[in-house]
């Protein structure tokens, strides 16, 4: 049931995040249905994108990865990414109180698996890896899911806009912060030679 949301998300979303309330859908079937499959849309992309097509700097040759450091660095990549929406959802439930949700209506993972809908779809355009067609791309799928969070939020967890529009922001500050820490450890990482590999 969880992928007939995928377009009811993108569409229509008020009415399809009323639908998803009512279902009280498991975190386990949710990430069977849902999370696992979507996540592998941006990674496997990647893995074509950065091996098969590359990419080129001004007048440069191609640079592409080579299969196994792009195959280590995708399986990172979305291991990441499921374990992002685990954590993301678990702050949201644990701030809920704060916010006047009832414990009944703890559903953190739920919206953070739907509110990233739109950037698991969009990973597709990794398979073109060049900088600016996939930052545009990026903006747009972040624009629309912060709509998607703030639309969400509020009646999901049965709460009024005002706290929703509070609770939202929070929950952005959290995932700019996560961000901010994923790509602290990459650079620590690279730092230590554990890196890609390139070739040309």
């Amino acid at each position: 049931m969880s992928l007939m949301h995928t377009l009811g998300i993108l569409t229509h979303p008020d009415r399809e995040w009323e639908t998803i309330r009512e279902e009280h859908e498991s975190t386990s079937k949710l990430y069977l249905s849902h999370v696992i499959l979507l996540a592998l849309i941006p990674a496997a992309a990647a893995f074509y994108g950065t091996t098969v097509v590359g990419w080129q700097i001004g007048d440069g040759d191609v640079v592409r990865l080579s299969q196994s450091s792009a195959a280590q660095l995708c399986i990172l990549f979305y291991a990441a990414m499921l374990a992002g929406i685990y954590l993301i959802g678990k702050f949201i439930d644990f701030f809920s109180m704060t916010y006047g949700v009832e414990s009944s209506e703890h559903r953190g993972i739920v919206l953070a698996a739907y509110t990233a809908t739109p950037l698991f779809l969009t990973g597709i355009i990794a398979v073109y890896p060049v900088l600016w067609v996939n930052m545009l791309a990026g903006i747009i799928a972040v624009c629309w899911s912060v709509y998607l969070l703030y639309e969400g939020l509020p009646i999901l967890m049965k709460i009024p806009e005002e706290r929703g529009f509070m609770f939202a922001t929070s929950i952005l500050t959290v995932g700019l912060v996560m961000l901010v820490g994923l790509l602290a450890i990459s650079v620590v990482i690279w730092s230590i030679g554990i890196g890609p590999e390139y070739i040309s």
